[in-house]
């Protein structure tokens, strides 16, 4: 099995696509978890503080920076044999292949962009949360103030409050997008669903299922942003502000 695995291109592709599977999960319950923080700061917090420096969740941090670190090694490794198998072929003219989309040719940039923008991500939200309750610590600082490290619904408020921010998270998103959309396909047709039956609706359900997690990720994003320019977030750096922003914006509760 092991030989398999990393001697075929069909093993790793098969790697590829049961991480693959694994982070788009682990993507569409972090966006429902972020979502909570358009409904309810007080919520929001406790989800932080139930997946905060607790061993179920640093064993899952854990197991989820395995998956990444297989998923971009392995890419590497097939976009690497893929292009020595091309020879001289890679430098000659060619036009696109009808079928044949944009994203398919460039995952390995797509996913590259995607892991600089997870590690902007860890910046921003796990290096002031659970990284410092990990240290033994229970405030982090974001901006001037201090708060808990379990106030992520503030964290995320002082975050999008910054427009550079924004655009750097809408840049990931987008990146995201083009490489969910064909790498959800992907993974089924690794998994032998490739004929001409499900071949229209793996490809519909990729996009759907690529857009969600897109645009869930990015409301929290826009919404924090347009409360903070609002000055619903005016001191966006304390709990009080945030859930203020919350309700203000969200919830549609006079500030």
């Amino acid at each position: 099995m092991n030989c398999f695995l990393l001697n075929s291109s069909l093993g790793k592709k098969l790697v590829m696509s049961i991480t693959g599977c694994a982070l788009v999960l682990f993507l569409l319950f972090h966006m429902a978890m972020n979502l909570v923080a358009l409904v309810s700061a007080d919520a929001y917090n406790m989800v932080c503080a139930f997946l905060g420096a607790n061993w179920y969740a640093v064993v899952a941090t854990v197991g989820l920076a395995a998956l990444v670190v297989l998923h971009f090694v392995f890419a590497f490794i097939l976009t690497v044999n893929n292009y020595k198998a091309r020879g001289s072929q890679r430098y000659a003219v060619t036009v696109n292949e009808p079928g044949v989309e944009w994203a398919s040719k460039n995952m390995l940039v797509l996913g590259i962009i995607v892991i600089l923008g997870l590690g902007l991500h860890l910046v921003h939200f796990w290096s002031k949360m659970m990284l410092v309750e990990l240290m033994g610590s229970e405030i982090t600082q974001i901006g001037e103030e201090v708060v808990h490290a379990t106030d992520g619904a503030a964290i995320i408020a002082f975050t999008f409050s910054k427009w550079y921010n924004v655009v750097l998270y809408i840049i990931w998103l987008a990146a995201l997008w083009f490489h969910l959309n064909h790498g959800v396909w992907s993974m089924f047709q690794t998994a032998g669903f490739a004929n001409d039956k499900w071949y229209p609706r793996l490809k519909c359900a990729s996009k759907l299922v690529s857009t969600l997690i897109v645009l869930g990720f990015a409301a929290v994003v826009i919404t924090f942003f347009v409360c903070s320019i609002c000055g619903c977030c005016a001191d966006a750096c304390c709990s009080e502000a945030a859930q203020a922003c919350t309700e203000a914006c969200c919830a549609g509760h006079a500030h």
